[in-house]
């Protein structure tokens, strides 16, 4: 009786001792047993102990080989994880052009200051934020305009995306965003009353949209699917096709309005708005306005080449962000209705930070884009060829936001 009690709190005790103390108890207790004189006890004990002992060695070697087997199974997560994320966002049907427009990060800017293509009736500055890399322009009022200084010269079909935090506040609007034309330019116009104009009024209940257009009422359209969250990034897509608008956020076509905008309407100005007693102070920033809808297979099939900047990554990351969708459906469409076509996959980075590790990310990010392409999309990963270029192929001079982002890209070359 007293044997069997010692194996009961041998066996209660295996919980609190570690793996090395467990692989040598057996011979420990064998020596204190041998001493008792009931011998079908002993004989059950040291079963017992065989059972343990066998336990404790699969589990010895398990976390020997931990490091190796725990790598294989969060890259099966985080591929399955990806492959999830990658269909949740499949609304996301916007294919970004091969021309970007303007890429604005604040980069250039010092933080502090104000950045030097801005211009504001009230305050802001460049600030850094601890939830995300980069900078951003801090809209430190809860009311004001915050204009982008240049012109652009909008096409009809284009797509504006940025990231905005909104701060703990007012409990309606966390920005407003502003594209417009006017009759002539003005630094602080006001795009209420442009020639031309939509506003989208991002709430924290929802969405607005308002198309403008001088002497005419305006044609508005609204949701609540899916509103902003404060203190956490938000990442916004806005994509105008002639008179259509439609939103995207968090994985959802959150707004889509078939005519919101007048006919004809023309823009060349863009900017953020707070409002008076309903507004929050907000966070901006990786502000990019793109053409939208390449002819994909022309370029691919005819042309030979396709450049995209429709694939995206977060900072110096290979994995293929849901936001891709589209872009990837679409590229597979192509290849899957012409399956003698083989291509090549070629990543390309800025000149930011180190060459070997541009040229390392560029490959990684090729070869993720081939992965996933053959596992979401089902394209034959035989007819998929990859290869990094880093920065050593770029298009644009390595001396601004915009003309960096010209550079960060995607090719698919017809073999």
């Amino acid at each position: 009786m007293k044997t069997v009690k010692l194996f009961i709190v041998f066996i209660f005790c295996l919980g609190f001792i570690n793996v090395d103390a467990q692989i040598n108890l057996k011979d420990k207790l064998k020596r204190q047993t041998n001493n008792r004189t009931n011998k079908n006890v002993d004989q059950g004990i040291n079963k017992g102990l065989d059972k343990v002992e066998n336990g404790v060695k699969d589990l010895f070697k398990k976390k020997k080989d931990g490091q190796d087997s725990t790598a294989v199974d969060q890259s099966q997560t985080s591929n399955q994880d990806s492959k999830q994320s990658l269909k949740a966002f499949s609304n996301y049907d916007f294919v970004p052009g091969d021309k970007v427009l303007l890429y604005e990060d604040f980069s250039q800017d010092a933080v502090g200051d104000f950045p030097a293509l801005w211009t504001t009736n009230k305050s802001g500055e460049v600030n850094t934020l601890s939830i995300a890399p980069g900078n951003w322009l801090n809209l430190n009022a809860t009311e004001g305009n915050w204009w982008f200084l240049k012109e652009i010269e909008f096409p009809k079909n284009f797509i504006v995306e940025f990231d905005v935090v909104p701060k703990k506040g007012a409990p309606r609007y966390a920005v407003g965003l502003a594209i417009y034309g006017e009759n002539g330019y003005k630094e602080m116009s006001d795009p209420y009353a442009s020639q031309t104009g939509l506003i989208i009024n991002i709430a924290k209940t929802g969405w607005e949209s308002y198309g403008i257009k001088s002497g005419s009422p305006r044609i508005s359209g609204n949701s609540t699917l899916n509103p902003v969250e404060e203190e956490k990034v938000n990442h916004i897509i806005v994509w105008v096709q002639n008179r259509r608008v439609r939103i995207y956020h968090k994985g959802a076509k959150v707004l889509d309005m078939p005519t919101n905008l007048y006919d004809n309407s023309k823009f060349t100005r863009f900017g953020f708005m707070l409002y008076r007693g309903a507004s929050c102070a907000s966070y901006v920033s990786n502000i990019k306005i793109t053409t939208a809808s390449p002819d994909t297979r022309n370029k691919l099939l005819t042309e030979g080449k396709l450049v995209t900047y429709g694939i995206y990554f977060d900072v110096n990351k290979d994995v293929v962000k849901p936001e891709s969708y589209g872009t990837l459906n679409d590229i597979a469409k192509i290849l899957n209705e012409v399956p003698d076509v083989n291509v090549k996959i070629v990543g390309h980075t800025d000149s930011d930070g180190q060459d070997a590790a541009n040229l390392d990310l560029s490959k990684r990010r090729a070869a993720s884009v081939k992965a996933e392409l053959a596992k979401t999309f089902g394209v034959n990963a035989d007819r998929l060829f990859t290869d990094g270029m880093g920065e050593t192929q770029p298009v644009a001079p390595n001396d601004t936001p915009s003309n960096k982002a010209l550079n960060r890209r995607v090719e698919f070359i017809k073999q």
